[in-house]
């Protein structure tokens, strides 16, 4: 079979101004205690509340009334991104305030993957009958690898061991030659196909890719500059956690950053919370992948500063313990928000230092040599 490389449309920027314009209250109290009418006090995400020893559930206190109330809001918020999603094209989704306040307000797990399949606009990507024939073609070199990371990294999840994954990888690499396996592209795919069926999978990973994440894995550049324009932010919000993970403890901030940004949290946060992470993330683009470091830096702080090797901080940043993370996954996502960074800005600084940093070590690359392609069958 012959093929052809063919030049992507990447999509640019959708954001029209900073998320500093929508101001997010901290939810944090000045006594160190979430506030009472804080939306993270409620199970209004339809995730799952993190219960700590002693705790009471909220369900445990609440009368058949109210419980019967919840589940009409829970019905009436599926409702309302039903109708938004058929009234708002997909193309637009991601500059609509109707959808970004939906969103703060919770996903239900009913419409989720509907949801990201709209955020990323997968739909307008989707060509009929190509997923199989990709799929068919002569097995990557790296498909050893890819079956060895689906079987160590979802032990727990057998759906995924069916072959599905393996092949929505091995169709996608064959058709982007620019792009480097790594197990973060298992783990984001992994994802997906737990929300998703295969074929939509395969679409939304397709974009998602192309919208946020490609340069991370089709070189090297990309990583290093967000991992130093994130080194400055902790710095900014945190000069004395900054010296003592960048600085005395020598860390570089692109070992902190890859575990996280490569495999958008897949690997270091638990389920409920990567959940909320990725509704918001699919919005807001890799600047909150950023917002999401720093809140984890925020609750791990204590025990980063007390740790007496690279290694532990490498450990505790890549796993934080349950107790080092906000009291359920709205209180992290309003702590987030609650960060200070300027999303704007953090968008024009990439582009400089990327421009910078590719003028620096490629003098001689021709134009076309940076431009990502797929490549597709001949029709």
């Amino acid at each position: 079979m012959d093929f052809e490389l063919v030049r992507p449309t990447m999509p640019a920027s959708p954001f029209a101004g900073s998320v500093d314009s929508l101001p997010m209250p901290s939810p944090i109290r000045a006594d160190g205690f979430l506030r009472a009418d804080s939306p993270a006090m409620s199970t209004a995400s339809g995730s799952s509340q993190q219960r700590r020893p002693g705790d009471l559930s909220p369900s445990d206190l609440k009368s058949p009334k109210e419980s019967n109330s919840e589940m009409e809001a829970h019905r009436q918020r599926e409702l309302r991104w039903v109708s938004a999603m058929g009234s708002i094209p997909a193309s637009q989704a991601r500059k609509s305030k109707k959808i970004r306040k939906l969103l703060l307000e919770g996903v239900p797990a009913s419409v989720r993957y509907q949801v990201w399949a709209t955020l990323t606009d997968s739909k307008g990507k989707r060509m009929d009958g190509l997923y199989q024939r990709l799929a068919q073609r002569e097995k990557v070199p790296a498909f050893t690898d890819i079956e060895r990371d689906i079987r160590q990294c979802f032990t727990d999840q057998p759906q995924l061991q069916d072959g599905s994954l393996a092949k929505l990888l091995q169709a996608y690499l064959t058709m982007v030659p620019d792009v480097q396996y790594s197990k973060g592209l298992a783990l984001i795919a992994g994802q997906l196909l737990l929300q998703s069926p295969e074929e939509d999978a395969f679409w939304t990973f397709i974009s998602l890719m192309d919208s946020h994440l490609r340069p991370y894995f089709s070189n090297t550049v990309q990583l290093e500059v967000d991992a130093s324009l994130f080194a400055k932010a902790l710095e900014t919000n945190d000069a004395m956690l900054a010296k003592k993970v960048f600085g005395d403890m020598g860390i570089a901030p692109a070992t902190v950053c890859r575990p996280w940004f490569m495999a958008v949290f897949a690997d270091t946060l638990p389920p409920d919370y990567l959940l909320r992470v990725w509704d918001v993330f699919l919005f807001e683009g890799v600047t909150f992948l950023f917002r999401a470091g720093l809140a984890i830096f925020i609750g791990c702080r204590r025990v980063v500063l007390q740790s007496t090797s690279p290694e532990a901080v490498l450990d505790v940043l890549c796993h934080p313990p349950p107790t080092a993370l906000p009291l359920n996954p709205e209180a992290f996502i309003e702590l987030a928000f609650s960060i200070k960074l300027k999303d704007d800005d953090v968008r024009k600084q990439r582009n400089k230092l990327e421009a910078q940093i590719k003028r620096r070590t490629q003098p001689r690359a021709s134009p076309l040599a940076s431009t990502p392609t797929i490549s597709l069958p001949k029709s």
